[in-house]
């Protein structure tokens, strides 16, 4: 009876020092978390000049890396720093032509003939966030919020109009090649609400419709997801 109460404790104390070394092991305590980021979301067009109407879908798409710098102890409190690729389509009435020496028109067409306008964008953009979270190291479900600003280079821009009998793609060279605004993404868990509003102009001063610069602004609202 004494050898097998010996072999128990013996049995027990070494699965508790397995279970302790195991807690230890997934309790790191240099975790960093959503250093994966991929976004949707719908374009919204700010400051439309009189008459433009948004049509289809205008949407975006983001995929970034965002390193994780956290402040305090706990780690769920510190900055992100990244960089990443997206893409966006902003579908409305304007219509571009190309004349030739990169001099483009700009003008409103609402009529049957007109099927689709839009303007695609593709950058790469640098997140700033200020970052807090309610995570622990063991702990995968938790609230966070992100916010801070956002920087994009749009190394491709292109214009799109398609008619009942035509269509014109060119290069639009009118787009702000560096934008900039305010970035927002908040959430529990998979589900994250993404807000990004625009502090510069889509496109600059040569951009000229009836005779007045278009000055719009994109605010997105979609759904953010963290991987890891």
């Amino acid at each position: 009876m004494y050898r097998i109460t010996s072999f128990l404790i013996l049995m027990f104390t070494v699965v508790g020092l397995e279970a302790q070394i195991a807690n230890e092991a997934v309790a790191d305590t240099k975790y960093r978390e959503d250093q994966f980021n991929v976004a949707v979301w719908y374009n919204l067009l700010q400051d439309k000049p009189s008459g433009v109407v948004q049509s289809n879908l205008s949407y975006g798409v983001q995929m970034a890396f965002i390193r994780d710098l956290p402040l305090n102890y706990r780690r769920n409190f510190g900055f992100g720093l990244g960089a990443g690729i997206s893409t966006n389509s902003y579908y409305s009435t304007i219509v571009a032509v190309d004349n030739g020496n990169n001099f483009i028109t700009y003008s409103i067409d609402a009529t049957d003939n007109l099927k689709r306008s839009k303007l695609e964008t593709y950058g790469v953009e640098f997140p700033l966030e200020l970052r807090w979270r309610s995570s622990t190291a063991t702990e995968y479900k938790f609230w966070r919020v992100y916010t801070g600003i956002k920087a994009s280079y749009l190394f491709a821009t292109r214009s799109k109009a398609v008619f009942e009998e035509s269509k014109s793609v060119f290069y639009n060279p009118n787009v702000r090649q560096w934008q900039y605004g305010l970035n927002l993404n908040f959430g529990y868990n998979t589900w994250n609400l993404h807000v990004y509003y625009a502090l510069s102009n889509l496109l600059d001063g040569n951009a000229i419709l009836e005779g007045q610069p278009i000055t719009v602004k994109p605010l997105r609202v979609g759904l953010s997801f963290y991987i890891l």
